[in-house]
């Protein structure tokens, strides 16, 4: 049977020191979900949405920055860091997603909150102290990237094999 995926563009921002993010030093902006009825209270990127119809996903991730965080990033900022085909299979088209995972070191502007009917704080975390908890696939995410294992594409939720 033929399915719909949709598709949704994260971005972790990242600052501290050195060029890699399996470092101790480095640091990950994360918001905590609030009156979304998906994963609330759970801290997750600071900035992430679904592709819109005629938009990149580069586009998308570049807009969702803007409007969730207020920065600014040129797409040539954006560093690709896995594509994740997820299910929570259930049938539902809704849970059958691609999400693409953008790190970022550069952008323009201070990151802040601005749909607080959406998020209820917004924090740099160590990446070798996230807080709990993690909506578990960007918890998946981040613990792999910091462990230097994060595949070009992975899977999740689908049954071994």
């Amino acid at each position: 049977m033929r399915f719909r995926v949709v598709p949704a563009a994260y971005v972790l921002l990242f600052r501290g020191a050195g060029s890699g993010v399996d470092e101790d030093r480095v640091e990950v902006l994360l918001q905590l979900r609030q009156g979304t009825g998906y994963r609330d209270g759970h801290w997750a990127a600071a900035a992430a949405g679904h592709v819109e119809a005629d938009e990149s996903v580069h586009a998308a991730a570049c807009r969702e920055a803007a409007e969730e965080i207020g920065v600014r990033i040129d797409p040539a900022d954006l560093d690709p860091l896995t594509t994740m085909h997820r299910t929570h299979a259930n049938h539902d088209p809704i849970d059958e997603r691609v999400d693409f995972f953008f790190g970022c070191r550069r952008w323009t502007g201070e990151p802040r909150l601005l749909e607080a009917a959406k998020a209820a704080g917004l924090e740099w975390f160590p990446l070798a102290a996230l807080p709990e908890p993690v909506v578990p696939h960007e918890r998946y995410v981040l613990d792999a990237l910091r462990a230097g294992t994060l595949p070009t594409i992975t899977t999740y939720g689908f049954a071994p094999g």
